[in-house]
């Protein structure tokens, strides 16, 4: 039986750098996400045995299925990480990054930056395809580089092996402000036979549902909008009302305990952006708050002021 059911809709975790660690993951798994995703991992950097970049082929237990995503152009580099990779079990995909828009990705030839040498893209999927142990090999890109060429792109992706895409739907020059081209990711469905996720400014199940609707996805891709929102799965898949303040509480102090469980220490300082998010949900006080914790080291210390804000009840 595959991993991943494609006849019905699938809710997908995007991968965040910087946010979509392990701890998060797990905490967001809770709420029924379908599929998860490491944050974007350098080849390069895992065939030169990064401990860092090691740690972040981590999954939790309740990861299943989980996709690890990395980014690179070299052929023999790519391999030998996917050599890696394949000595790891319970991964289900391997997905090529060609969206991340950050210059120092891009400028290395990798993220959003293969959209500009698609002949090189294909190859890199392709070897992949051909040295990877999993059960799938997939692609998340945007709609191109300065210009839109969405439909060749996908159909390079689906001729180089790839099982199925993630689309974002704004070009690299579009960042994350543009308005997203719904109309475009139905055009990719439309000439493609490969399963396809929607992704860019879901942020509602309302929105979810008219974007599979709209573009005929197979799934939908969920990054920004679950930061700070875990929850926002279980309110698409099940109609999940706002949660409680309680529920909210509950869900960002095991957030907490897991960020030092798998940090240590460091975790309460990386924790903070979390935090930020968390409460912008409608707390009294929240910009005091967040200049209090953005002064706390002390993990004990941390919990305790978070405990107590997170006790009051959120505004009407």
């Amino acid at each position: 039986m595959p991993s991943l059911d494609f006849s019905k809709p699938l809710y997908a975790l995007a991968p965040l750098a910087g946010f979509t660690d392990l701890p998060f993951r797990s905490v967001v798994k809770k709420f029924g996400v379908d599929l998860t995703v490491s944050e974007m991992i350098s080849s390069n950097a895992l065939v030169h045995h990064s401990k860092k970049t090691h740690r972040m082929l981590e999954k939790s237990s309740i990861e299943n299925p989980y996709a690890i995503q990395i980014a690179g152009s070299d052929l023999e580099v790519i391999k030998r990480a996917v050599e890696m990779i394949n000595q790891r079990e319970d991964i289900t995909t391997i997905d090529l990054n060609c969206g991340c828009p950050a210059p120092k990705v891009v400028n290395n030839l990798q993220g959003s930056s293969l959209l500009t040498d698609l002949p090189q893209m294909a190859k890199v999927i392709e070897t992949i395809k051909k040295y990877s142990n999993k059960e799938y090999t997939s692609v998340k890109f945007r709609l191109g580089f300065n210009e839109k060429n969405h439909i060749e792109i996908a159909h390079i992706c689906q001729e180089s092996g790839a099982d199925y895409i993630a689309v974002h739907g704004r070009t690299r020059a579009g960042r994350y402000k543009a308005a997203v081209d719904y109309d475009a990711l139905a055009e990719i469905k439309q000439t493609v036979d490969i399963p396809m996720f929607a992704n860019g400014d879901i942020d509602s199940a309302a929105k979810a549902k008219w974007v599979l609707e709209y573009t005929g996805a197979n799934g939908v891709m969920i990054g920004r909008a679950a930061v700070g929102k875990p929850w926002i799965f279980k309110q698409i898949k099940e109609g999940m009302e706002e949660p409680s303040a309680s529920l909210i509480r509950e869900v960002v102090l095991e957030h907490f305990d897991q960020m030092i469980a798998h940090y240590d220490k460091y975790g309460a300082i990386i924790f903070r952006k979390n935090l930020h998010s968390y409460s912008k949900a409608g707390y009294q006080g929240a910009s005091l708050f967040r200049n209090e914790i953005n002064r706390i080291e002390d993990p004990k210390e941390m919990r305790e002021v978070v405990d107590t804000f997170f006790s009051q009840t959120l505004l009407g």
